[in-house]
């Protein structure tokens, strides 16, 4: 079959007026619910209208196919998460360290798990819908953000901020994965949220106070192998 073009992956036009934003949000929320109750492969545009309460037509001014609205789906979601982080690193400019990382690793990781069903579903598919393009492009917003925010930290980093933002951010993906694919993920949120929090903290600590580790070559290391 030919590969769907970009084109066709794309909301057909934005919403303008309040009304027409609710609709769309009411059609993206119904998306999800569809997805989480019968799967991608049972998700139809005209289901998805039903349960949203408007005709197949109305939907079609904002979304051709059902890529389109998974897409979309998916992007809402990524946005959410971004959001959160860009509020709470605003919110923590001029903070200590420790804190902005308490801040951070909390606000994200909320956000993460706040559906974490939903998250899981749309997941799930964004190979099919350009997940990996919308994720590169979210994650560079937060980065920024992360990036304005330890900049503006009371202790001096030693390690570029840049950096730093980068290792972050996959530290958290990796916990949220985790979190995500845990049969029991709402156990053990708080307790990964502590040693996340924990670890965050450290490293920070140790890219402001301990300069002369970042001297350390890993090719030195015992049980370092040139072959990894």
């Amino acid at each position: 079959m030919p590969r769907r073009s970009q084109a066709a992956l794309e909301p057909r036009k934005s919403p303008v007026q309040a009304r027409s934003a609710a609709t769309v949000d009411a059609v993206l929320e119904a998306t999800i619910q569809v997805l989480l109750q019968i799967g991608k492969e049972r998700l139809t545009t005209t289901k998805v209208a039903r349960r949203a309460g408007v005709s197949v037509g109305t939907l079609y001014q904002y979304f051709p196919n059902k890529s389109a609205l998974l897409k979309a789906a998916l992007k809402r979601h990524m946005d959410e998460v971004a959001g959160a982080i860009k509020r709470v690193c605003h919110e923590q400019k001029g903070n200590g360290l420790e804190q902005m990382a308490t801040a951070l690793m909390t606000a994200f990781l909320a956000a993460k798990m706040r559906d974490a069903k939903a998250s899981v579903a749309l997941y799930a598919v964004s190979s099919d819908i350009d997940g990996a393009k919308i994720s590169q492009a979210m994650g560079a917003e937060s980065n920024r953000a992360v990036v304005g925010m330890l900049k503006t930290a009371r202790e001096q980093l030693t390690t570029d901020p840049e950096l730093v933002a980068s290792m972050l951010q996959g530290v958290m993906a990796g916990v949220s994965r985790r979190l995500l694919e845990s049969p029991a993920s709402e156990k053990q949120f708080d307790a990964l949220l502590r040693e996340l929090i924990f670890l965050a903290c450290t490293y920070l600590n140790a890219c402001s106070t301990r300069a002369s580790v970042r001297d350390v070559n890993p090719r030195a290391a015992p049980g370092y192998s040139a072959s990894r």
